[in-house]
């Protein structure tokens, strides 16, 4: 699996959108994207890897599957076509696993970085772009059709994983996070 991606991610040719759908929509996004790092903020390697509910996932690996299979699968491979990320997705078998060799930090840095190349796609790319491929293998038939769709998705999906890591966060140690304060601030219980 590569990290690279030959979709260019200067200024240049990724303005940030000044006004309009697609500001408001990449806003939506960051603040979900903040709250997915912000409710993990100062736990320990032990308490990122510990799975806290039945089905056995981790505050890290939920983070994990949202850099690969989320921010590079829609916007790297469905949205752009990258063909060295597509033909890179069958090398990941499954994202929600994290290698305890891996550094949880490395981690953090990959949703970072993929986090940013999309967000360099999001703002090059008009909200009625049509996609460039598409997962029949895995979804059969598209049931999204544009870079808004995608867009869209993607908003729902991190903030319900988000919501995933409140729950979580709370059993592990009572920490909360306020969504209606303007920072998104965490409580200490």
């Amino acid at each position: 699996m590569t990290d690279e991606t030959p979709f260019e991610t200067s200024a240049e040719t990724s303005p940030e959108p000044e006004t309009g759908e697609t500001k408001t929509l990449l806003d939506a996004l960051r603040g979900q994207r903040r709250h997915i790092l912000g409710i993990i903020d100062g736990l320990d390697d032990e308490a990122l890897r510990r799975p806290v509910l039945p089905s056995g996932w981790t505050c890290l690996g939920l983070v994990q599957h949202l850099a690969l299979d989320v921010e590079r699968f829609w916007f790297q491979a469905v949205l752009t076509g990258d063909q060295a990320v597509i033909d890179s997705l069958d090398a990941i078998e499954d994202a929600w696993q994290v290698d305890p060799d891996v550094p949880a930090a490395d981690v953090l840095e990959r949703y970072r970085r993929e986090t940013e190349r999309a967000d360099a796609i999001i703002t090059a790319t008009p909200a009625d772009a049509p996609l460039a491929w598409w997962p029949h293998h895995l979804f059969g038939p598209p049931h999204l059709h544009s870079h808004r769709d995608v867009l869209l998705h993607v908003i729902t999906e991190t903030a319900c994983h988000a919501g995933h890591l409140d729950a979580a966060r709370e059993l592990i140690d009572g920490r909360r996070w306020l969504v209606l304060t303007e920072d998104g601030e965490a409580d200490a219980p």
